[in-house]
Formats: C-alpha cells, sequence, structure tokens
C-alpha cells in the first residue's frame, strides 16, 4: 500500500471551493449575471419612458400598476415578471450544464480517475450548482430593491388589494417571497440534473429541462384537468404572492412546497441512482 493511499480521503476529493471557482469562472456564470443584474434598469428605463405603470384603463389593479410606488413595490414587480420564465433559466443552466459539460470536454472520466468516488463528485457539483441558482435568485430581488429605492424612493410596501406594509415588514415578505419562488424552482433544478447526467450534451439538460418546466406550465393552463393540476409543480409557483398580502397566507406556498419538494427528492435520487450504474466513456 502506498504513502498516496494511506492518505486517500474520498471525502477530500473535488473541495466544494474548487468546484465553486470553476464554476464562477466560466463565462455564461458572468454573462448570467449581467442579465439578472441589468434586467430592474430595463424596466426603470422603460417605465421612465413610458411614464410609469397606470392602472387607470381597468379597474382592477395589480402588482405591476404598484411598481413605482417604492423600492419594495419595484422589486417586487421584478420579482412578478421574471419568476415564471426568467429565473427558470440560471437554475436550468447552473444544474444542468455542470455533469454534462464534464461530459462533454471528455473530463468526467479523469475526475472519476484521480480518484472521487462518484456520489462525492455528484454532491459537489449540486450543491454548487444549487448555491449558484440561490445567489441568481438573491441577485434580482437585491438589485432590484438598491436600483428602486434610488428610482422611487423608500417606503412601505403599497399592496395591490389595498393597503400598505411598512418597509421593515415589506423586507421580511420579500425574502419569504424569494425564498418560496426558489424552492418552486427545486423541481427544474433536479430535472436538469437528473439529465445531466444522461446525456454528454449540456444544451440538451439545460434545453430538456426549460422545455418540461414550459410543459408544465401548459398543462396548469388546462383547466379540463381539474383538481389534477394541483398536483402540478407549476400550479403554485406564483403561491408567493400570498406573502404579499395584508394577512400573510401560508397554505398555498406549503402545498407548493411539498409538492416541488417531493418532485425534486425522487429525480435527485434517479441521478445518484443512474449515475452509480453508468458507463464513464467520456
Amino acid at each position: 500500500m502506498t504513502a498516496a493511499a494511506l492518505g486517500y480521503a474520498p471525502g477530500r476529493t473535488l473541495p466544494l471551493r474548487v468546484e465553486a471557482l470553476r464554476q464562477l469562472k466560466r463565462r455564461r456564470t458572468l454573462v448570467m449575471g449581467l442579465i439578472l443584474a441589468a434586467l430592474p434598469f430595463v424596466l426603470i428605463a422603460a417605465f421612465a419612458i413610458g411614464g410609469g405603470p397606470d392602472g387607470s384603463e381597468n379597474s382592477r389593479i395589480t402588482l405591476m400598476d404598484t411598481a413605482t410606488a417604492s423600492g419594495a413595490n419595484f422589486a417586487a414587480t421584478c420579482l412578478f415578471v421574471s419568476a415564471g420564465f426568467l429565473l427558470v433559466i440560471p437554475v436550468a443552466l447552473f444544474c444542468g450544464d455542470t455533469v454534462a459539460s464534464e461530459a462533454g470536454w471528455s473530463s468526467l472520466r479523469y475526475l472519476l480517475a484521480a480518484p472521487v468516488p462518484r456520489a462525492r463528485l455528484l454532491w459537489s457539483k449540486l450543491t454548487v450548482a444549487l448555491a449558484f441558482s440561490a445567489a441568481a435568485m438573491l441577485l434580482l430581488p437585491l438589485v432590484a430593491l438598491a436600483a428602486g429605492t434610488v428610482a422611487y424612493g423608500w417606503g412601505p410596501l403599497k399592496l395591490p388589494t389595498g393597503g400598505a406594509l411598512p418597509a421593515s415588514d415589506a423586507l421580511v415578505r420579500l425574502a419569504l417571497a424569494t425564498a418560496f419562488v426558489y424552492v418552486s424552482q427545486l423541481v427544474t433544478a433536479a430535472l436538469a440534473f437528473w439529465l445531466s447526467t444522461r446525456t454528454d450534451a449540456p444544451l440538451g439538460a439545460v434545453g430538456g429541462a426549460v422545455g418540461l418546466t414550459i410543459i408544465g406550465n401548459v398543462l396548469d393552463a388546462v383547466t379540463a384537468l381539474g383538481d389534477w393540476r394541483a398536483f402540478l409543480p407549476a400550479h403554485w409557483q406564483f403561491a408567493w404572492a400570498d406573502a404579499l398580502q395584508p394577512q400573510l397566507e401560508w397554505s398555498g406556498m406549503l402545498k407548493g412546497t411539498a409538492i416541488s419538494v417531493t418532485y425534486a427528492v425522487v429525480l435527485f435520487a434517479l441521478a445518484f441512482r443512474g449515475f452509480a450504474r453508468k458507463d464513464i466513456v467520456s
């Protein structure tokens, strides 16, 4: 037995900081961060050109109509316009590209020959991918809150249903809404990660996860499915709006969390099980 074998510890292979630095240096990480950070400024410019949102033509006031009421309102609006699709993309990108890209570069087998245990490799990559996804979820509302406060001032969160929440309470509610959006995206993350372990094409894993998420949204719009829609993760994706009510409502977010976590756990388990038995040739 060699000295190297005596000092070998599977848990020390592929440290999280090494994987995080590798992912941070990639161009797609920078591009995605710039896109998310730029969205609030694009909306501010749009409101400036268009004269701000105007709900006078419709008696029903929406979150978009209150966008320029305060920085908190603007942050909530940015979350509203991006939660359905834009925030799906970084989650699918970070989780779908992570393993498939290694296979595409023909470096996956060399990592495993290092030797990095397969389960350790997946845990490291999944942890970093989920952390980067969380950072993407935080980046957008934080930039929106800062930019909105400069553009529209610091103040209470004006509610579309009437009334307002004090600024301190608004921050807590926005944090809760952001956390739920992240949890609701775990299904997309799990889909992308599972596909990433099944293919050597990163675009296939990312595109497949985004495509299946869109299909879920389409199915949720089919009212003929009736109560079956409640089992679709997409059915609860906007339940975070319950956090922006005068009285905090938990039922929708709790149901959505249960559905999302259940699907995610099953898909993550399939990813680990399949990768453990996969013949790595690239």
